[in-house]
């Protein structure tokens, strides 16, 4: 009996050493088959892209080119309206569409968040349509106000790259806000504000938002009077003709010559808003 115990034993052993060693050398037959497949597949197909590599087209498709030049201005218009940004607390840009106004805003902001002066940057505008109803828009108010800053967002991606940007949005440090969600808030020296479309304001909503500044902020509306979607009166016209003289206001017109975006820009405004 122990004879033959003993030779189960090793009879075991010996077959538990085999089926390791088959296993491993099955492994690797199956690896190095493998291997021989996809080397064969890969010299047959040509056309085949890998999703996963590196090439430089497909890592840089929807990475935004950062501008890491200074802001400079492309008119004489934009220089004095930039000027007029850095050395007043409040600056009222109207004009056409395309002459800068939103532009140079934008950078002169993302400048200074990025050497430190300000601490935030605060996007807001009035959630109008242009003459048609999104309706329901799903997500939370940041997620439903987004699709009005795009443009905004479009800015700071060039001057901060997306990176930065993504990260100063999840911390505070960029925000967009609903006009509306302006009342009780006060605009303190580190921060740097700018209203948009402010043509689509009432009058009221713009006293609220003026009533916001404060000491050494620095704030800047945008607008163009003529391209209201209100029927009622324009808070932007009415703000400008009641702020016109007061020290640290300045209020820059860009005419229809300053418009930068596009020779053809230009020419539809001659049509549409003929002198």
């Amino acid at each position: 009996m122990a004879k033959r115990a003993q030779f189960n034993r090793q009879s075991r052993s010996n077959n538990s050493e085999f089926d390791s060693r088959y296993s491993q050398e099955s492994k690797r037959d199956k690896e190095s088959r493998k291997k021989q497949k996809y080397r064969q597949y890969d010299s047959t197909n040509h056309n085949v892209v890998d999703l996963n590599s590196h090439s430089s087209q497909l890592g840089t498709a929807y990475a935004p080119h950062r501008c890491k030049t200074p802001l400079s201005a492309q008119t004489p218009a934009q220089q004095q309206y930039i000027n007029a940004i850095r050395n007043h607390c409040l600056t009222f840009g109207t004009g056409p569409a395309g002459t800068g106004k939103s532009y140079c805003a934008g950078a002169l902001a993302a400048e200074a968040l990025e050497s430190g002066r300000i601490e935030r940057i605060i996007l807001t505008r009035p959630a109008v349509e242009a003459g048609e109803n999104l309706g329901f828009l799903p997500g939370e108010v940041e997620d439903k106000y987004a699709v009005y800053i795009d443009a905004f967002r479009d800015i700071l991606n060039e001057r901060l790259g997306s990176g930065v940007v993504d990260y100063c949005l999840r911390h505070g440090r960029i925000v967009g806000a609903p006009l509306a969600y302006m009342r009780g808030k006060t605009f303190s020296n580190n921060t740097f504000v700018i209203l948009d479309e402010a043509q689509n304001t009432t009058p009221a909503q713009m006293k609220m938002f003026l009533t916001r500044i404060g000491e050494h902020a620095k704030v800047v509306i945008n607008g163009d009077i003529r391209q209201s979607d209100l029927r009622g009166p324009n808070g932007l016209e009415d703000a400008i003709n009641k702020v016109k003289g007061l020290p640290g206001v300045y209020i820059h017109t860009f005419e229809r010559g300053d418009i930068v975006r596009s020779g053809l820009v230009r020419k539809i405004m001659d049509r549409y808003e003929p002198d």
